[in-house]
């Protein structure tokens, strides 16, 4: 399952999450925030906290890569969306 790491007011992560069916594409979301010290685990255990610091959203993919650029994000989505049929 990819994982694309959020934050709350953010206009971009927000665009991801209204422009795809992230759920049926098999994309959970995750929000970081100070509430949910689990997101935050997560993104350490993937070695990407300073990277999050600099910018999101972020994907990460299903073999540990990651995307992330918003306009890069969206193209990979698209083409997954493509792939297993959903728009």
């Amino acid at each position: 399952v990819m994982t694309l790491f959020t934050k709350p007011e953010c206009t971009l992560c927000d665009q991801l999450k209204s422009n795809f069916d992230l759920t049926a594409m098999e994309v959970h979301v995750e929000i970081l925030d100070t509430g949910d010290a689990g997101a935050l685990a997560h993104l350490a255990w993937h070695g990407l906290v300073d990277t999050a610091r600099k910018a999101l959203p972020l994907l990460v993919l299903d073999d540990s890569s990651t995307v992330e650029d918003y306009d890069r994000i969206e193209e990979y989505l698209m083409d997954r969306a493509d792939q297993r049929g959903i728009r």
